[in-house]
């Protein structure tokens, strides 16, 4: 039997035990200069480690990290590989979100729908917001072109990692399941022979995650969920919580502990109604300021295609262009670093490549919509304001560009930030979870303990900004694609073969429609459930 069938009395018993440290916690770490401390003793070890993993090669006038050239050749290798099912699987991908062949018997513990929320829910976030005004403002309209075409690419890396997390997932004794690439990258490479490296490289890549998940997942969700509070409240002159972040933290840390003491279906229970929320709300203004824009449509578009191909100002011309598109779009979808197939491969299925086909969908919403319909905004807005991208940062332009057609706007776009950050922080701290269980076993206590460290971390990056730490969190968050694009590589075969299989059994009718045959008579229905034992 599980033991957290219900939050609610685990939640009683861990309400004080969670609430004192914290509240200990946020009244003494100004005071004791904490920050000053961890910063001086992180920094030196964050920046030796940034540099290697950040490492870049100068290449005709332009900077290319090696890190990118990495996961965007992981993209390139998966997509050739699978014939384009980036292109070719996405309708098949929509008819599964929606349920047409989801059996309630398959062993998992959320739905298509809800796998998928939770991922999206864990790439959408700030970036999406203020890392594409960044970008545009560094290399230009052009390197939306270059974004897209790398999301695209994303999303057949996507599908593999996907497709291997489900495939090799581990079921543990309460009925729930365990997966990532920690696992197909022990158990795969187990079985081609090489036990000792899958190994190393699984515990690696726990690690990393566990060390990753606290800062991109955690604090600097909290620290920019906070700036964008105390911004729409008045600023840090006016507003009464400008000094507050210990409150701001406190309240953060209990909504989102609230959510994560029941596991990945309290996580997937909220993430597949915010995140639909979210996203169309994002989505109807961006849409609202770009029909407004109409008239500078012509000039963007023309901007978009002639600055990918013959950018002016930008170092390193084309390449330089078409390296900080990529760069965003890698750093906005996490394509390759394999985060995501965490959360898909606790999904009700038994075809893992119908998971793969799913997570197709991931790169397409956050980076081909989402990221797209900013940069559309950004560049709209600069054909009447082209001092837009001088002197503030990514969030600023964002705001300025919807304030300057509806003045009340940045308040829903902090809404939409706000919500972002919550939810990626309660997606990444699943992440976070399983590389901890993975590393030291799947206990009761081990579990609850990891819960309260992430939420003491929420309270942390409200009241102080640890860039060493979040530097050094960035930095093993994408040392981890490493092993990851490797695995990748290695362990594609093993896909093909079940996208093969899967497609044969579609074919011949062994995987039934469940959606279409709900139409069906009693007495037909009874014929298939005889036939196929599952139905």
């Amino acid at each position: 039997m599980s033991t957290s069938t219900s939050p609610a009395p685990v939640l009683r018993h861990l309400s004080w035990p969670l609430a004192l440290p914290l509240m200990v916690l946020a009244s003494s770490v100004e005071a004791a200069g904490l920050d000053q401390a961890m910063e001086d003793l992180v920094a030196p070890l964050s920046q030796l480690v940034s540099t290697a993993i950040f490492f870049s090669l100068p290449l005709f006038g332009a900077e290319l990290p090696l890190v990118v050239l990495w996961l965007v050749a992981g993209g390139i290798f998966s997509t050739i590989y699978f014939r384009l099912i980036n292109l070719r699987g996405l309708g098949h991908a929509f008819k599964l979100v929606r349920g047409d062949y989801a059996n309630p018997r398959d062993q998992g513990e959320v739905s298509h729908f809800q796998a998928l929320a939770t991922a999206v829910s864990g790439t959408v976030g700030i970036g999406n917001i203020g890392g594409v005004a960044i970008a545009v403002s560094l290399g230009g309209p052009g390197v939306l072109f270059w974004m897209i075409l790398a999301g695209f690419l994303g999303m057949s890396t996507k599908f593999v990692e996907c497709a291997l997390a489900t495939h090799y997932r581990r079921y543990n004794a309460d009925g729930s399941v365990s997966g990532g690439p920690m696992f197909y990258l022990s158990r795969g490479l187990a079985e081609r022979g090489m036990p000792r490296l899958g190994r190393f490289m699984g515990a690696f890549y726990a690690i990393g995650i566990v060390i990753g998940c606290l800062g991109i997942g955690n604090m600097f969700q909290s620290n920019q969920a906070f700036m964008q509070f105390v911004g729409v409240t008045g600023g840090t002159e006016a507003s009464w919580f400008a000094d507050k972040g210990w409150l701001f933290g406190l309240i953060m840390a209990s909504l989102i502990g609230v959510v994560i003491i029941g596991g990945i279906k309290s996580i997937a229970r909220v993430t597949e109604k915010v995140v639909p929320f979210m996203a169309i709300l994002y989505c109807s203004m961006a849409l609202l300021i770009i029909g407004m824009n109409a008239e500078a449509l012509p000039f963007a578009i023309g901007a978009i295609f002639q600055g990918a191909f013959t950018p002016e100002g930008v170092a390193g011309g084309t390449l330089g262009a078409i390296i900080i598109g990529f760069q965003r779009a890698v750093f906005s979808n996490e394509a390759g670093i394999g985060s995501a197939s965490i959360a898909h491969a606790a999904v009700r299925t038994k075809h893992p490549v119908t998971e793969g086909y799913v997570a197709l969908l991931e790169p397409f919403i956050d980076t081909i919509v989402i990221c797209s319909l900013t940069g559309l905004v950004i560049v709209t807005t600069l054909y009447y304001d082209p001092a837009l991208t001088q002197g503030v940062g990514g969030i600023e332009m964002t705001s300025s560009a919807f304030a300057r057609n509806v003045a009340w706007f940045p308040v829903p776009l902090s809404v939409a930030a706000l919500l972002f950050a919550f939810s990626t922080a309660i997606s990444w701290s699943y992440y976070g979870l399983k590389g901890w269980t993975y590393l030291f076993g799947e206990g009761r206590l081990g579990r609850n303990l990891f819960k309260l460290l992430f939420c003491a971390f929420i309270v942390i990056g409200s009241m102080i900004q640890l860039k060493s730490m979040l530097d050094l969190s960035d930095a093993l968050v994408f040392v981890i694609c490493v092993p990851n694009i490797l695995g990748i590589y290695l362990l594609a075969p093993v896909v093909k073969r079940e996208l093969t299989s899967y497609h044969r059994k579609l074919r011949n009718g062994e995987i039934l429609n469940y959606r279409k045959h709900e139409s069906l008579s009693p007495s037909i229905r009874k014929e298939i459930r005889r036939i196929h034992g599952d139905y």
